[in-house]
């Protein structure tokens, strides 16, 4: 999380819906599926329930019977990057998949149907950071957010914005605000002035084993004590909880090195 968030996510404001380019869900994909779905149950309370998907065994994590993430299991043999992944929705995913690759991104997964839920696509911008490309049928996207357990917020973490921002609007078709300091790289994204994501560039800061790469801020009630859990139940603290303008912060990591950002929002 950083100062040039503003408002958005955590805090509660009314969202921009699924209008495309919003983000409109998360999922991880992992080798063991079984053990992931026991810690971040434990973690976030979640439950889950099978999910028809083309990309092999899947599941719906639930909080209160809404869904707020997929999880899959990644075929034995495929040695992937584990991170979560953002899906921004759109109305037509095959035109912004071609569109995606007109802008100099690559499209790696896809377009393809998921069974009834929808159809999907998972490429990555210019700089390799990885997303998903979601249209929406029987099955819109997350239905529960802003309460402990909930993504909330969606962050790019790159070398610089500029090329990045561009191609981000090029495709999705969003408003940019950028932040205006000499020392601080930041863009806030924008649908119909609401905002819903955010791209920082950190420069030679950036992790060289882990390369540009969207953050997935869960919200929690109590920021010390999820870390603390978080700990016991196998995941790694990268960066202690700390105190920001939009709440109490963390970085972590699952038991198979999933990046994730805990946030405990003002109430």
């Amino acid at each position: 999380m950083t100062e040039a968030r503003e408002s958005a996510g955590p805090n509660g404001e009314e969202r921009a819906g699924h209008r495309p380019g919003t983000p409109c869900g998360v999922s991880l994909m992992v080798h063991g599926l079984t053990a992931t779905e026991e810690f971040y149950g434990a973690l976030f309370g979640w439950e889950f329930e099978p999910s028809p998907h083309q990309l092999g065994p899947h599941v719906r994590a639930l909080l209160d019977g809404y869904e707020v993430a997929g999880i899959g299991q990644l075929p034995p043999d495929r040695q992937l990057p584990i991170a979560w992944t953002p899906y921004l929705a759109s109305d037509d995913v095959d035109l912004t998949a071609e569109t995606v690759r007109l802008c100099g991104g690559t499209v790696g997964v896809g377009p393809l149907d998921a069974a009834d839920a929808g159809r999907l696509a998972i490429g990555s911008d210019p700089s390799g950071a990885v997303f998903g490309i979601w249209q929406g049928a029987a099955h819109g996207g997350t239905a529960l957010t802003d309460v402990p357990g909930t993504p909330t917020w969606n962050e790019l973490v790159t070398y610089e914005t500029a090329g990045v921002a561009k191609f981000y609007e090029m495709v999705f078709g969003y408003e940019e605000r950028k932040v205006v300091s000499a020392d601080f790289d930041y863009v806030t994204l924008y649908i119909d002035g609401r905002p819903v994501a955010g791209l920082h560039g950190v420069g030679n800061a950036l992790p060289r084993d882990r390369g540009p790469h969207w953050m997935t801020y869960f919200e929690v009630a109590d920021a010390d004590e999820a870390a603390t859990r978080l700990v016991e139940l196998g995941g790694h603290v990268l960066k202690p909880p700390k105190d920001s303008a939009h709440g109490r912060v963390a970085t972590v990591a699952d038991p198979e090195g999933a990046l994730f950002s805990l946030i405990q929002s003002p109430r």
